[in-house]
């Protein structure tokens, strides 16, 4: 195995804009199914509970892609590697529009989960554009694509399906990607690896890195648990307002466009990172994830008309979102400044992590919708949040920010 660098400051650089918009393609397919939960129930002829799962297997497929495919930024050419995995969620996501069975939709789910972990080979190019100075405000720039492909997503759903049907969703999307492949290839340059690695040592090097980098632990469980909570309340929605207002899947997805808006917080959590250090943007991130709860659980039962109920949703949906964003940007922003040459793998542990946060948060909420709607929704989210508020204050005692435990040789050693 050599270990000797390569240099990737020849050529041109891959606009950052570009990159949020990479990230917002891959990562929106992962969100398409929750606004559509209800009429894919009444497709299939199956319980709330059940159709739940697809959203579930989507987000579990993810999860192993993570594990599976990020490494390979740090191993492989990533433009190419983009190219080829665009490519695979084009085809999953037409095997998702045909799907003649529930089992068939929560097969191709997890495909697509799987591949749509590209999202994640593209993020940790940010840094390398700009300064250790200006990591934040790179990776805020580029996570508002990812966080408007994830917000959005819900909203082109719901729109879609208005007209054409849930499967119209899929064929549509599917056509997206497809387009965005030679699009890759125009505006990306070759981006070769920054050391010569073989994919063994890259994954068994991601033991070392969660075992050496105690910032690193506490971000991934803080991140998986505060993704938890945020599932929640996106797979439950379409649930709440079908019960409690007969609203449909457009005006599930149209929520999203009220998130949308607290994505644009992203960039100035980045900045605030970059300034007042991650972890003050955690703490206040979290605080504003634990007072929308308050907000949507306090709003549900008070007797007011139907329109302020949905005014409150509005404003509990933007904070929640804010919140969201700034713990998810900030964690990055520090995880990303550990080891530079293994940001791919940094990330594979982070996300890994993460969303297996998102797929027990999403099966809880729909297990706790089954049996006690909107009251065991919100009160299994604020359990969420409790418990990674306490992980962040034992951190805060014990963990010094930005500071990386293990070099780059080391780690390849000790793998």
């Amino acid at each position: 195995m050599t270990t000797s660098t390569v240099s990737t400051k020849s050529g041109p650089r891959a606009p950052l804009p570009f990159l949020g918009l990479a990230c917002a393609v891959g990562v929106s397919t992962m969100y398409y199914n929750q606004p559509l939960l209800l009429e894919m129930s009444h497709s299939y002829g199956v319980t709330a509970g059940r159709v739940g799962f697809v959203a579930v297997a989507t987000q579990v497929g993810y999860a192993v892609g993570l594990f599976t495919f990020v490494p390979l930024g740090d191993v492989l050419e990533r433009r190419a590697l983009m190219m080829r995995m665009y490519g695979a969620v084009t085809v999953a996501l037409l095997l998702a529009s045909v799907a003649p069975g529930l089992g068939w939709l929560i097969a191709a789910s997890l495909l697509l989960g799987l591949f749509a972990s590209v999202t994640h080979i593209v993020l940790p190019i940010a840094p390398d554009l700009v300064s250790q100075e200006q990591r934040g405000r790179a990776i805020g720039t580029v996570m508002t694509g990812l966080l408007l492909g994830i917000l959005l997503a819900r909203t082109f759903a719901g729109w879609v399906s208005g007209i054409h049907g849930w499967r119209w969703v899929f064929v549509v999307a599917a056509v997206i990607n497809a387009t965005f492949v030679p699009l890759i290839w125009k505006v990306m340059p070759k981006l070769p690896p920054k050391q010569q690695l073989r994919y063994a040592d890259a994954m068994k090097s991601l033991w070392t890195l969660y075992r050496t980098q105690p910032l690193l632990r506490e971000s991934s469980i803080v991140g998986a648990l505060v993704f938890a909570s945020f599932s929640c309340f996106w797979t439950t929605l379409a649930f709440l307002l079908q019960s409690h207002y007969g609203l449909g899947a457009g005006v599930a997805g149209t929520f999203g466009v009220v998130g949308a808006a607290g994505a644009l917080v992203a960039p100035l959590a980045g900045r605030l990172s970059d300034r007042h250090g991650s972890r003050w943007v955690i703490s206040l991130g979290m605080g504003l994830l634990a007072f929308s709860y308050v907000l949507l659980w306090v709003e549900e039962p008070a007797g007011i008309s139907t329109t302020f109920h949905i005014i409150a949703l509005v404003v509990g949906v933007l904070v929640l979102d804010v919140g969201a964003q700034m713990t998810q940007v900030a964690n990055q922003t520090r995880i990303f400044g550990l080891v530079p040459s293994a940001r791919s793998r940094l990330n594979t542990v982070y996300m890994t992590v993460y969303f297996t946060g998102a797929a027990v948060g999403s099966a809880l909420a729909t297990m706790a919708w089954a049996h006690w709607q909107w009251n065991g929704v919100c009160c299994l989210a604020i359990g969420f949040i409790a418990l990674a508020g306490l992980r962040h204050a034992i951190g805060s005692r014990h963990v010094r920010e930005d500071h990386p435990v293990t070099s780059e040789e080391d780690l390849l050693l000790e793998a």
